[in-house]
């Protein structure tokens, strides 16, 4: 018996990184997955590797008409919605002063408007007693330069997961925020560019993390799991820290 059996769960930004991990667990745990992506080859694989009957949905969550189409696909196949991650998201450094309105309306538009549609459009499809998971980040009460931008989506989304709480608690639905801390993923050696600037970059955030390393993003998943299915029946409005201690001591 898995931890999701016979739940249908969405994870979007699910081609890669901590989405893929999760729409792994998820599916391992008896889940019937729908996982959502921009680049059409990295979702086919990323489908392929996930198994177990699950579907990809090509689009961009900051395209309102991409997200009518995810869950006209997810109404067709499943009926309903179980769990949904919302887990889409994408960094960019830019320092006070060098900051673009380009760069502003693109991570506001995937981070804080994407997120919010992707949550606010499933909702008709959503189960009560269901679970939201909004991936956060240890950003919004830290300080890093030049992730300003970036730092004050994060913040949005821990918001969003506070007042959506109150906005849902009549139909059960549990809204929840995991914030992880620095993961090893394809998304930390974009931010840099190049493999051995990403690896210089990793290496001085595994310096400041107190279990001494960056994280995994199958780490993410296991606590995305846990939110999602009977074990956190109880737990709704928080923040999961998974960050190896970071951004806690």
């Amino acid at each position: 018996m898995g931890k999701l059996d016979g739940k249908v769960a969405v994870v979007t930004g699910g081609n890669s990184g901590i989405g893929l991990a999760t729409a792994r667990r998820f599916a391992a745990e008896g889940a019937r997955v729908v996982i959502t992506g921009r680049r059409k080859e990295e979702l086919d694989r990323a489908v392929a590797e996930i198994g177990r009957g699950a579907i990809g949905v090509q689009g961009d969550v900051a395209r309102l008409d991409d997200l009518d189409r995810l869950y006209a696909t997810v109404r067709e196949k499943h009926g309903r919605i179980d769990v949904l991650f919302a887990n889409a998201g994408i960094a960019e450094f830019a320092k006070l002063g060098e900051i673009t309105e380009e760069h502003f309306d693109r991570i506001f538009g995937i981070n804080v408007k994407g997120l919010l549609f992707t949550v606010q459009k499933a909702l008709p499809l959503f189960a009560d007693g269901g679970s939201i998971i909004l991936n956060a980040s240890i950003v919004s009460i830290t300080g890093m330069p030049a992730f300003s931008v970036y730092s004050a989506t994060k913040a949005a989304v821990r918001s969003f997961a506070r007042s959506w709480t109150t906005d849902l608690k009549d139909r059960k639905i549990r809204v929840n925020a995991i914030s992880p801390g620095p993961i090893d993923t394809p998304g930390v050696d974009g931010v840099v560019g190049s493999k051995e600037a990403a690896d210089q970059f990793k290496a001085g955030l595994a310096s400041q993390v107190p279990l001494g390393r960056i994280g995994d993003p199958d780490e993410i998943a296991k606590a995305a799991v846990f939110l999602a299915s009977d074990d956190g029946s109880f737990v709704t409005g928080i923040e999961l820290f998974v960050d190896g201690g970071m951004a806690q001591v």
